[in-house]
């Protein structure tokens, strides 16, 4: 099976081994994806709704995997059972109900070794949940596909012990894509870092330097747009837009950074 490259992106996170429950499936195309590549030995394909999860079964039976991926419908984590699962993909929902799903899912969530998170919307309030219950960061990726930016992660729950941290280092130095660098989950983010992604700009992502240049011009544009109009509305937006390019340059500061470290 073939992926979109947000698809792809997402399940290049997945460490190699693990059980993964996928959480709104959808139509089951990162299990399928994951478990025919040989990735994982099996996984739990979860919707809230009957129609995709039919889809999705639909998907697996085509794909002749029906032994290795279960189907179960799930309003978040509520059909999975704790040590169910390695891994759980959270992927294309928005920040606020990625935020729910993990908070009432939280019993099964700490039972496991990582979450790959990709919300589609209100990303930083995602970032700050992940920083203020103290989940360690292990990776971030951003993929670009049809003109949209689309910022992903690996994270592990604070219940997971420092012994099963250390066993599994060694793959994820190898597991393809991403950030390598890791951020312990009581380290307080900046105001920029949880706009963009502490690792995305540590390791200075390129495809987060081309969403930055993009986001800082379609602003200066909207700006030079608005200058003169005089209305409080348009005064009122002006100073919005100047904090986002003040944010936007604060983010492209560690590009700059970079290449005066390496002269390019």
């Amino acid at each position: 099976m073939d992926l979109s490259k947000r698809l792809t992106a997402v399940a290049s996170l997945v460490t190699a081994g693990y059980t993964v429950a996928d959480i709104g499936t959808d139509h089951a195309y990162i299990p399928i994806y994951l478990v025919e590549n040989g990735r994982i030995p099996r996984a739990v394909a979860m919707d809230v709704n009957r129609g995709p999860l039919e889809r999705a079964s639909e998907n697996i039976r085509a794909h002749g995997l029906t032994d290795q991926i279960q189907t179960r419908l799930s309003d978040g984590f509520s059909a999975l059972e704790c040590g169910e699962a390695d891994c759980a993909v959270i992927a294309g929902m928005g920040g606020g109900l990625t935020i729910r799903i993990l908070k009432e899912g939280a019993d099964v969530v700490q039972g496991l070794k990582e979450c790959i998170l990709q919300p589609q919307s209100e990303i930083e309030k995602v970032r700050a949940f992940l920083s203020e219950k103290g989940f360690l960061l292990i990776r971030e990726d951003m993929a670009e596909e049809d003109g949209k930016y689309y910022p992903m992660m690996k994270v592990r729950p604070p219940a997971v012990s420092k012994e099963t941290v250390c066993a599994r280092e060694a793959d994820d130095e190898t597991t393809a894509g991403g950030t390598g660098s890791q951020i312990n989950g009581n380290e307080k983010w900046s105001e920029t870092e949880l706009r963009y992604g502490p690792l995305l700009l540590r390791d200075c992502h390129p495809v987060l330097r081309e969403y930055l240049l993009r986001e800082i011009r379609i602003r200066e544009q909207i700006l030079r747009g608005l200058k003169g109009n005089g209305s409080e509305r348009a005064e009122q937006r002006i100073r919005e837009l100047e904090q986002e390019l003040e944010y936007a340059g604060k983010g492209m500061e560690y590009y700059a950074v970079q290449r005066d470290h390496t002269g390019n």
